[in-house]
């Protein structure tokens, strides 16, 4: 789930930093203990050093990600605590935040000055918007001093494609480079009715299924749909560059750097009338516009949804099957596609609100380094929620599934080095190696590299974030007629200063391609 979220929360929704007290003997402990986190001798300095208790006293952490709220995320947050209280003396709280409601929340949490330390963010969240009004640190020197593993771990190119004006002000997950737009469908009725999914190329490919579904399956919802999971964001965010967010796109099929408006791109129209299509003849759910997506995925787990849509990628089937407990297979509606929002769809910022952003980049450091930390994070706890077996792949423990599992919340593609997770039972033994050959496939944006800085029009982003959010879900589900609605929340953009965004991008843009 990232783009697809991008289309509605873009549309609906750097301050310098310098560390205090460099060169003192708390820093240089302090240093030290990042090193030893990272088991990087050299960080750490000479054996002696790394081997001394550093002087740090407690911190709490806290870290905001969206998402839904395990039953034992307390249970795995104590443990986690108690682990980071080993390593660098710190413990944490950790919030999740429905998707849905993710973007509102982040912007009260800045507007009233929240304190706070870690806050996923990306592309399709605002980062670039987030930067531009100093909501997150620059991180330049805490990588350095504090962040050897990341840098050990994502290299130069994965570090400067999430760079904002040559900084940094968050720090990429290392995962597939690339993204592509799907759909996930139950395996039990595509087999059952003898789907061929090989033969969907288009939407409209889809509609006989659809109807399939809907006459001989009473009390399955051919296509579940919300505000933010639904086919249009997805289509427009990967055969689109949303060049940072959908406030001005650009088409890399047509062959130039020219900037457009994405609700009168031929792919966002057609989508959204095929919608309203599906919409009238019963195959959507009719509370699309306002359901969350945790509250999608409990339909699907309880048997009463059929097929949704997904950013996809190798595994991604496997994957969702484990989360929901449902066996899944998985269609790929575009080919993937690389775009400097794919540098920075999953990262996780420090909070210019942080109470010690060194503690807070030495735990970030530990997501690329320690494999027992970020496992936890992503899994819970071993022999609770997860057992391995004798390949060292992870199954549930018996007699719990993964509806029954109080710690089950699908996020490890956010956090840290993927290629350190462990592998679930189901998943492909070669699922890296797969993920090398999708990155190394994609088409390449013309504007890879592109980096969109909002700051000369900061008040028109937010005026149009504002505009958009009454109108957004309701048409990209196909509530509403896009005959009718579309105009008018085209109109609505407009006013609240789209084009003059639009102008800004395209000035951008043709200064850095000249420079390149």
């Amino acid at each position: 789930m990232k783009k697809q979220i991008g289309a509605m929360l873009a549309l609906s929704m750097v301050s310098a930093f310098a560390l205090a007290g460099c060169g003192t003997s708390n820093e240089q402990n302090a240093a030290n203990a990042a090193g030893e986190a990272a088991g990087n001798a050299k960080t750490a300095g000479n054996a002696n050093a790394a081997s001394e208790k550093p002087a740090l006293k407690p911190y709490k952490l806290v870290m905001y990600y969206p998402g839904s709220t395990p039953g034992d995320l307390a249970l795995v947050q104590d443990e986690i605590s108690k682990y980071l209280t080993e390593k660098i003396n710190a413990t944490i709280e950790l919030k999740p935040i429905d998707w849905g409601a993710y973007g509102d929340k982040s912007n009260l949490m800045f507007t009233s000055n929240e304190k706070f330390d870690l806050m996923f963010t990306a592309s399709y969240l605002s980062y670039n918007v987030n930067v531009a009004k100093g909501q997150f640190l620059q991180v330049d020197e805490l990588l350095d001093q504090y962040g050897q593993g990341i840098k050990d771990t994502l290299g130069p190119d994965w570090l400067k494609g999430s760079q904002v004006n040559g900084h940094n002000y968050a720090v990429p997950t290392l995962k597939e480079f690339a993204g592509a737009a799907g759909m996930l469908f139950r395996k039990d009725l595509v087999d059952k009715y003898n789907i061929d999914l090989n033969a969907i190329h288009t939407l409209s490919d889809l509609t006989p299924i659809f109807q399939t579904i809907k006459d001989k399956e009473p009390g399955v919802t051919p296509l579940v749909q919300s505000g933010s999971l639904n086919l249009p964001g997805l289509l427009t965010g990967y055969s689109l560059d949303y060049l940072g967010d959908s406030s001005g796109v650009l088409d890399p099929a047509a062959g130039d750097l020219k900037v457009v408006n994405l609700l009168e791109t031929k792919q966002y129209v057609d989508s959204v009338h095929q919608m309203r299509q599906w919409y009238q003849a019963g195959f959507i759910n009719k509370d699309a516009s306002t359901l969350k997506d945790d509250q999608l995925y409990n339909i699907v787990k309880a048997g009463k949804g059929f097929a949704f849509a997904v950013t996809t990628k190798p595994g991604k089937d496997a994957e969702m099957s484990t989360q929901l407990g449902v066996e899944l297979v998985q269609k790929d509606l575009t080919k993937p596609q690389t775009t400097t929002g794919e540098a920075t769809g999953a990262m996780l910022a420090i909070s210019r609100t942080s109470g010690d952003p060194e503690r807070a980049m030495m735990f970030l450091n530990l997501l690329y380094t320690d494999k027992t930390l970020l496992n936890m994070l992503d899994f819970g706890i071993e022999g609770k929620h997860y057992v391995k077996n004798a390949n060292g792949m992870l199954d549930y423990p018996e007699g719990v599934t993964s509806q029954t599992s109080g710690f089950n919340p699908g996020t490890a593609w956010m956090f840290g080095n993927q290629l350190n997770t462990y592998l679930w039972s189901n998943e492909d033994p070669q699922k890296w190696e797969k993920f090398k050959a999708f990155n190394d496939s994609s088409t390449k944006s013309p504007a890879l590299g592109f980096v969109w800085d909002p700051t000369n029009v900061k008040n028109e982003v937010s005026a149009v974030g504002n505009a958009g959010a009454e109108f957004g879900g309701a048409i990209m589900t196909g509530t509403v007629d896009p005959d009718k609605y579309l105009p008018q929340y085209n109109a609505k953009l407009k006013a609240a200063g789209l084009e003059k965004i639009i102008a800004e991008k395209q000035k951008q843009l043709d200064a850095w391609a000249q420079a390149k």
